[in-house]
C-alpha cells in the first residue's frame, strides 16, 4: 500500500504520533486527530510530508459525528482508520451523553466513528478499520447475561480503574468481531494490541490499582515504537492480514480471552452498542 490516505485519532502524542511518524516514513499521507486544536496542529507540522490536522473531543458523541461529517466534507477516501484514541479515568463520571467516561472513548467513539464514516461511503474498497486493543481484555468484568455497554452500572459498584478499562476494550474487541461479519467484502477490521507501552498516557496518568501495579510491568514494558509495530503492520501489509475481526499482537495473530471470540456475545454486545448510539 502506498500513497494512502491514514486517519489516526488521539495523535497529537503518544502512539498516535509514533504512529504517525512511522506511516508517513512508509509513504502515506496522514490526518491527525486530537481534542486539542492547536496541539494536534502544531504535531502535525512537525511531520515531514502530507500531513493535516482535525479537533475533535471523542467524549462527545455530537464531535465524532462533526468529525465524520469534516472528513466527508474533505472529499479524501479513507484508506485507514487507526482508532487508536483511548483513556483510563480513577473515578466515576459520566460525559454530557449519560455514559462512563472510558466507555465513551474507548468503545463507543471508535464504534460511531468507524460507522459515521461507513454510512457516508468514505472507505474505500479495501480499507483497513484498526482499532487499539489491549491483553486486559482478559480482565474485563461484563455480566454475559446482561452487559451493560453505556458503563452506568460501574456508578452502582466498586469503580476499579483497571477493570472498567478492561472491560471497555473487551466491548471494543467483542463488537468489532460482529462488525467483520457485517462490512463489505474487501473492507478490514483489526485489533491491535502495543503491549505495556513505556511513556503513553494511559501508564501515565493512572490511578489507583493501576497506579500501584505499573512497577510490576516496567521491566516488561516497550519502546513507543515497539509498541506501534502491530498498529503499523496491519496498515500496510500486503495483502492484507487474516482475520478480519482477530486480536493481533506482536504483528501477528493471537489469541484473546475465549468471551472476546463468543459470537453470541459479540453480536449482543454490537446490536447493544448500535441501539445506544442511535445507529
Amino acid at each position: 500500500m502506498t500513497a494512502k490516505t491514514i486517519v489516526i485519532t488521539g495523535a497529537a502524542g503518544g502512539l498516535g504520533l509514533v504512529t504517525a511518524r512511522h506511516l508517513v516514513q512508509a509513504g502515506m499521507d496522514v490526518v491527525l486527530v486530537g481534542r486539542d486544536g492547536e496541539r494536534t496542529a502544531a504535531a502535525a507540522r512537525g511531520l515531514p510530508g502530507n500531513v493535516r490536522s482535525l479537533a475533535a473531543d471523542l467524549s462527545h458523541r455530537a464531535q465524532v459525528w462533526d468529525l465524520a461529517a469534516k472528513l466527508e466534507a474533505d472529499g479524501t477516501p479513507v484508506d485507514v482508520l487507526v482508532n487508536n484514541a483511548g483513556a483510563a479515568f480513577p473515578r466515576y463520571a459520566e460525559t454530557p451523553d449519560g455514559a462512563e467516561r472510558t466507555y465513551a472513548v474507548n468503545h463507543h467513539a471508535p464504534f460511531l466513528l468507524t460507522h459515521a464514516l461507513l454510512k457516508a461511503g468514505m472507505f474505500t474498497p479495501e480499507a483497513r478499520i484498526i482499532n487499539l486493543s489491549s491483553f486486559l481484555e482478559k480482565r474485563g468484568k461484563l455480566d454475559v447475561h446482561d452487559p451493560d455497554v453505556l458503563g452506568t452500572s460501574w456508578r452502582k459498584r466498586f469503580y476499579s480503574q483497571i477493570h472498567v478499562y478492561a472491560t471497555s476494550k473487551l466491548l471494543s474487541l467483542l463488537a468489532s468481531k460482529e462488525l467483520a461479519r457485517r462490512l463489505p467484502q474487501g473492507v478490514k477490521v483489526y485489533n491491535a494490541d502495543p503491549g505495556m507501552v513505556k511513556g503513553t498516557g494511559i501508564n501515565t496518568n493512572a490511578g489507583g490499582l493501576m497506579r500501584l501495579t505499573a512497577p510490576l510491568f516496567r521491566p516488561f514494558s516497550i519502546t513507543p515504537d515497539e509498541g506501534v509495530r502491530t498498529i503499523v503492520h496491519l496498515a500496510t501489509a500486503t495483502p492484507a492480514p487474516e482475520p478480519s475481526g482477530g486480536f493481533f499482537t506482536n504483528a501477528a495473530p493471537s489469541e484473546p480471552s475465549p468471551r472476546a471470540v463468543d459470537p453470541a456475545l459479540a453480536l449482543a454486545i454490537y446490536e447493544r452498542t448500535a441501539a445506544t448510539l442511535g445507529l
